[in-house]
């Protein structure tokens, strides 16, 4: 049984090309169907990268149960995972898996925006009501033609999403409605959809790097930041801000990408992957909405963070959704649209 390995294809390309080429004619299907061209006794090894840290639940609920569950179903795939960033960061592993010098990644929406611009609206400030909105959303057919028009312009696949808790401003005061964002250095991620959530949600950005941003915080470089839960308990940032104020203005999104190696799979290996994708999509956010309890219930019996719990929530959400409609065209208008029609 032949064992192939994307790293070691790549680092034997030039030596290897006539064998690869001939293996791989004989190897592809010629049904004409959406199967990949692998063969049923070739094993490939493929893998999966992410930022996250090992304790987080986009690596324990997700990339995990997606390896583990993949080496179950005895398909001749093996997923080795590469978290917190070893192989580059969110911008450089988009790019990789675009080339097909990696196989597969968990993105948030903004970043894959870089690569396809209408991807970028799931980030949208209040775009989805829930977690639960936005896992029905990439599972149904509302989503299809943006899959279909990311997977045109890229050549790579969505696997499926999930949302990995909702953000929520931390400050030195109080953020209970647009109004008291006013004057505020609230800090916001260096993208163009986080960069139009600032101002749909009334807030003046400051680009500040993530790695950054504790000191930042620390300094009084910025007076407030927006993260979710699980984001800002591991960074801990309850040591530098007093407030947490639960506007829950966005849903933190992961999707599951993989590249041009997906029509090297056989469509049973294909199907694997993807029942496995489909498992971790149902458990991370119910291991999300855990840690955020607990974390919540601890803070609220006297722990760092004063918790804000009465946000104008509605307020907001007028306000974003009054932007997006004004400032939106064309296809990410469409997405949006679709979006927000497919809320329940």
């Amino acid at each position: 049984m032949k064992t192939r390995s994307r790293r070691r294809r790549i680092a034997l390309a030039s030596s290897m090309a006539l064998p690869l080429l001939l293996a791989a004619a004989c190897g592809g299907s010629d049904d004409g169907g959406g199967g990949g061209g692998g063969s049923a006794n070739e094993e490939i090894t493929l893998d999966l990268a992410h930022s996250y840290t090992d304790d987080q639940p986009q690596s324990r609920c997700g990339a995990q149960v997606i390896a583990e569950e993949v080496a179950a179903a005895d398909v001749g795939v093996t997923v080795e995972i590469f978290g917190s960033s070893q192989l580059g960061g969110d911008a450089d592993r988009v790019q990789a898996v675009v080339a097909g010098d990696h196989d597969i990644d968990i993105q948030g929406a903004s970043a894959l925006g870089a690569v396809h611009e209408p991807i970028g609206v799931v980030d949208a400030a209040y775009a989805f009501d829930d977690a639960q909105h936005l896992a029905d959303f990439f599972a149904g057919d509302a989503s299809a033609d943006l899959k279909q028009s990311f997977t045109d312009a890229t050549g790579v696949q969505i696997l499926g999403a999930w949302s990995a808790g909702a953000r929520h401003f931390t400050a030195n005061k109080e953020i209970r409605e647009p109004a008291d964002l006013q004057g505020v250095r609230m800090r916001f991620p260096n993208s163009p959809q986080f960069l139009m959530n600032a101002e749909a949600l009334g807030a003046t950005p400051t680009e500040v790097a993530f790695e950054e941003l504790y000191l930042a915080l620390q300094q009084g470089i910025v007076e407030g930041q927006e993260n979710p839960i699980t984001n800002i308990v591991s960074q801990n940032f309850a040591e530098v801000q007093d407030y947490i104020s639960l506007s829950g203005h966005q849903q933190n999104s992961n999707l599951v990408i993989i590249g041009p190696v997906w029509e090297e799979l056989s469509d049973e290996q294909q199907e694997a992957l993807s029942d496995a994708v489909a498992s971790a999509v149902e458990q991370v956010p119910a291991c999300v909405e855990e840690l955020e309890q607990q974390q919540l219930d601890e803070w609220a019996a006297g722990g760092d963070f004063q918790v804000v719990d009465d946000v104008d929530v509605d307020a907001f959400q007028e306000q974003a959704e009054e932007y997006f409609t004004e400032n939106y065209s064309g296809e990410q208008l469409e997405v949006y649209e679709a979006i927000r029609n497919a809320a329940e």
